[in-house]
């Protein structure tokens, strides 16, 4: 048996173990800290917006540093983009299929707007250097703080003005207050065990990944904007589905967008700020699309404040075509 056939199902075998041990770790992490702010009376607003917020974006986070302090920084880029134009188009797309996604007003005239300004900032940064320095991650670090800050005052102010918090602040809330307080013992167990099957996990899927990239002949690029930014939004894509079989997705839309945010102010602001990324013209060419996706999506989002099931499904064509795109390039 060839070396092909003997490496290929063993890589797979990784790769899915890996995205297996990055979300359970991810739970298992957040819920460890969770718990311990809880037990010194941290307020479940601070909790939901920056550990659970955090949370959520821990599995791209994970794969893409591994991937650029090991150098395979095609592979970093392409997770954190590939991730954001999935849960752009495929997680919101597949909700339609169920029922019509409506659009909070916070979500269309702030969070929107930031997620696409956050799109241009990486792509000029990109496209100027052809890299991610350490100052650049440093930079979106700083944004990423900056952006956590504004929706943990956005929703202080509105539960002051008993107004309704922006979806994304409401989301994370409800996640932390669901979250149970545990022994301090058991808490920082979950916390180790989640920091160890992260670090495992996230190793797996780079080495997995660039073995059946090697293997078959593909570019990490391809490999990271389909497989892997598949895996790491998986959780996403589930949950979504799962809500718009009740008819529960006031919050879709919202969630996507705060998620996207994330990817890229946090995913690629750590992984630079630790080992500079450098970018491919592929790389430059995907972040276009993400903002013309974005743009589109906006549009969409913006003409009758929700979003139909005929946009939904001409999301999903778009990134079927994108798909094919990108493999035939």
């Amino acid at each position: 048996m060839s070396d092909l056939f003997q490496s290929v199902p063993f890589a797979v075998v990784l790769l899915i173990i890996g995205f297996v041990f990055l979300v359970k770790g991810a739970d298992a992490f957040v819920e460890g800290c969770s718990s311990i702010a809880r037990r010194y009376h941290v307020p479940s607003l601070i909790i939901g917006m920056t550990i659970v917020a955090m949370g959520t974006s821990l599995p791209e986070t994970a794969v893409s540093v591994t991937a650029a302090v090991t150098g395979n920084n095609a592979l970093a880029v392409s997770n954190a983009v590939g991730s954001n134009i999935f849960n752009l188009m495929v997680v919101v797309g597949a909700c339609t299929l169920f029922t019509s996604v409506a659009v909070q007003i916070n979500t269309l005239k702030i969070d929107f707007p930031i997620s696409i300004l956050c799109a241009v900032l990486l792509l000029i940064l990109g496209a100027a250097g052809m890299s991610l320095g350490h100052i650049d991650g440093v930079v979106f670090i700083i944004l990423f703080l900056a952006f956590i800050l504004y929706m943990i005052r956005s929703a202080q102010t509105s539960r002051e003005k008993n107004v309704e918090p922006g979806v994304e602040e409401e989301e994370y809330l409800l996640e932390a207050e669901e979250i149970q307080e545990m022994s301090m013992g058991k808490s920082v167990i979950y916390i180790l065990l989640g920091a160890v099957a992260i670090a495992v996990g996230s190793d797996w899927v780079v080495d997995g990944a660039c073995t059946v990239a090697a293997a078959i002949g593909i570019s990490q690029t391809l490999i990271g904007l389909t497989v892997v930014a598949f895996g790491t939004s998986l959780p996403e894509l589930v949950t979504s589905i799962v809500a718009a079989k009740k008819g529960e997705v006031d919050m879709a839309l919202g969630n996507v967008i705060g998620s996207n945010i994330f990817n890229i102010l946090l995913v690629l602001g750590v992984a630079a700020a630790i080992s500079p990324i450098t970018f491919s013209m592929q790389n430059i060419i995907d972040i276009i699309v993400l903002v013309i996706m974005s743009i589109l999506v906006l549009i969409f989002a913006a003409t009758k404040k929700t979003i139909n099931r005929t946009e939904g499904i001409i999301m999903l064509v778009l990134y079927a075509g994108y798909v094919v795109y990108i493999c035939n390039r």
